[in-house]
């Protein structure tokens, strides 16, 4: 065991995507008028350890469970590879929730002076912790029964982006859901090339996937109302707030990159061909994002 397999194990690359779906709803609330760092600070500290507890999690679980066979054409996982062992990654596991409750206490202690309001965002925390466990770790992993595109869309796109928002200003408005609805599909549509990519092997495994429910070429379908629908969603909410003829667009110029994606996930039939994008599309939905939050912010 080293410190590298760990880092490998964290899955750095995917925490730019959990970051910048709440770096979104703090933005709004900066664009509303109410902002403290402190809030943020936490916020996002909170969310880089439910997301690494996730990818922990994952790694374990999905080892128990027999996705991570010979035949998986995806990168090789730290169990998987004998870097870390079971034990060693239940303990991270266990480690890392203990870690993203106190941080998530923490938060909804400085956020908020109602314990209502406390009770009910520590409830949602646990709620969080659970989430990112028993996506394949727990004894009946929602992941393998088609409902992690369901706990995605809620967590990455109404939870980070609305939650992050009210732990600002203590409110919340119906426009909010486009932009949360964005960070929302564009994340499931992250985890539907990583699905789309490993059908095969997960048919094996007996993960029933969404693209392993409804077959490759309607996944691809809906792939790309994921990533149409999201753009939709934000160009509306521009239109509503009156973006007008102004710079706040500029997140539209990588919209492209979405294209490429799709067009890539539709025609690239191989796992290693398709690996790249899966990343590719992460980062442009972050860019995205933190484009269109600088919009708010800054211009």
């Amino acid at each position: 065991m080293s410190v590298k397999s760990w880092i490998q194990a964290a899955r750095l690359r995917t925490l730019p995507l959990a970051v910048s779906t709440m770096i979104l709803g703090h933005s709004l609330a900066y664009d509303s008028g109410a902002f403290r760092w402190s809030i943020a600070i936490l916020s996002v500290l909170t969310g880089i350890c439910l997301q690494v507890l996730s990818n922990f999690a994952n790694d374990y679980g999905d080892s128990i469970h027999g996705a991570d066979h010979q035949d998986r054409q995806g990168p090789q996982r730290a169990v998987q590879s004998g870097a870390i062992s079971l034990s060693q990654m239940k303990f991270a596991v266990n480690t890392l929730a203990v870690i993203s409750l106190l941080c998530g206490l923490c938060l909804v202690y400085v956020a908020f002076d109602d314990w209502l309001l406390r009770g009910g965002f520590t409830l949602l925390g646990i709620l969080a912790i659970w989430a990112a466990v028993n996506y394949t770790a727990g004894s009946s992993p929602y992941g393998y029964s088609g409902k992690g595109d369901i706990a995605v869309f809620i967590f990455f796109g109404l939870v980070t982006v609305i939650g992050s928002y009210f732990l600002q200003t203590k409110s919340a408005s119906w426009d909010l859901l486009l932009p949360a609805f964005a960070s929302g599909t564009l994340s499931v549509g992250v985890l539907n090339v990583n699905n789309i990519r490993d059908i095969n092997s997960d048919k094996i495994a007996g993960k029933i996937s969404i693209p392993v429910k409804i077959g490759r070429k309607a996944a691809v379908s809906y792939h790309g109302c994921l990533l149409a629908s999201a753009v939709v969603a934000l160009v509306s909410y521009g239109v509503i707030q009156s973006f007008g003829v102004s710079l706040k667009w500029l997140f539209m110029i990588l919209s492209p990159l979405l294209i490429v994606n799709f067009l890539a996930v539709k025609n690239k039939k191989e796992a290693a061909q398709l690996d790249p994008y899966l990343k590719q599309l992460a980062l442009t939905t972050a860019g995205i994002i933190i484009l269109f939050s600088f919009g708010l912010v800054v211009l």
